[in-house]
């Protein structure tokens, strides 16, 4: 059964000061800035809060709780307008009383607005990698900046924008793009500190705010007249981490694999680093030597056999890649794996 936590919400100081009584911890307050971290007890990982002029914050969740965790907003108070982005794991969201489950995705974003009847539910579950990068806008202190973004709206964001009182109900879910995720890593890796660090955060949250409403508009088009890439993108990306897998012995160009998956060689390197935390040739690499160590493990080919099924001509740069990444060569762990009584025999003299 899932614990559940109940949350203030007006701020994103709320949510951490309400998560950390609700776990029972303590948090850390910097400036502007609060972190609680996750005890070993009930997981691992940080939720983050920072909170800029204007009404708007910006949330930060990297998290893995070991219980499913249920965390409701209050009731009768009109909560931040939500643009959540999904950086891993799905998880799930609904409003209060409504039995619609909306599950959010990896790579999907949601722009999300309550009422202070029906306000948010969201539900982590258990053993789930959570990344969650959240834009929090208090409509009615943002009131004066919404101006600025008249033009990158429609008549449904402006409306949405202009509902200071919570009144609307509003729920849209899309993927974002591969830009926003690489602003949201501009973001999350930032390592100024005092007035440069504000400054720069502020201004990138208002930069991932204003690629998002201009993609809430391309997502307006006919597919075919979209010019932002989205999901197309990330399927492509598989497709392509597909085929190394498959034709990991004649793969190893990335321009050609590239043209391939019908995407240009920057996108496919940029979405390899997004889906992977990785290039595209450290992906092939890794998977070569993790299928030679298969092969040594399931298979009675010798070394030199092993080298070729997948698909590097030398020996020594082979047993260097080997060596790197599981501290022995290729020939001691065959050793190992195959006749461990001969290696037993071989320390011993």
């Amino acid at each position: 059964m899932a614990k559940k936590i109940e949350i203030k919400d007006i701020t994103v100081r709320d949510v951490v000061i309400g998560m950390a009584e609700g776990l029972g911890v303590d948090y850390e307050e910097t400036n502007n800035e609060l972190c609680l971290r996750i005890p070993e007890a009930l997981g691992n990982g940080y939720l983050k809060a920072i909170q800029f002029d204007h009404g708007i914050g910006v949330i930060e969740a990297d998290y893995l709780l070991k219980k499913t965790f249920r965390f409701e907003l209050e009731k009768g108070v009109v909560h931040p307008l939500k643009i959540i982005f999904n950086r891993e794991d799905s998880f799930n969201h609904k409003f209060n009383g409504d039995n619609e489950i909306h599950e959010i995705r990896h790579l999907e974003s949601v722009i999300v607005s309550s009422t202070s009847k029906s306000t948010h539910v969201f539900e982590i579950p258990a053993q789930t990698p959570v990344c969650i990068f959240s834009i929090e806008i208090n409509r009615k202190l943002f009131e004066e900046k919404i101006s600025d973004f008249l033009e990158d709206m429609d008549e449904n964001l402006e409306a949405l924008f202009r509902d200071v009182n919570g009144i609307n109900l509003f729920y849209y879910k899309g993927y974002f793009s591969l830009n926003i995720a690489k602003l949201i890593e501009e973001f999350t890796t930032c390592e100024l500190e005092g007035f440069m660090r504000s400054v720069f955060l502020e201004g990138k949250a208002y930069e991932i705010l204003v690629n998002h409403l201009k993609q809430y508009k391309d997502d307006q088009q006919e597919p075919e007249k979209r010019t932002i890439l989205r999901q197309a993108t990330v399927n492509r990306i598989e497709e392509a981490a597909k085929i190394i897998e498959e034709e990991l012995a004649t793969t190893d160009n990335v321009l050609t694999l590239a043209k391939r998956v019908r995407i240009n060689q920057n996108t496919l390197q940029l979405g390899f680093q997004q889906l992977y935390k990785t290039s595209v040739n450290e992906y092939i690499r890794n998977f070569k030597i993790e299928k030679a160590k298969e092969l040594i493990e399931n298979s009675e080919l010798n070394i030199t056999e092993i080298t070729y099924q997948i698909g590097i001509n030398s020996r020594s740069y082979f047993s260097k890649l080997f060596k790197e990444k599981y501290g022995m060569t290729p020939k001691q762990y065959l050793t190992k794996k195959r006749n461990p009584e001969s290696l037993s025999e071989t320390k011993s003299a």
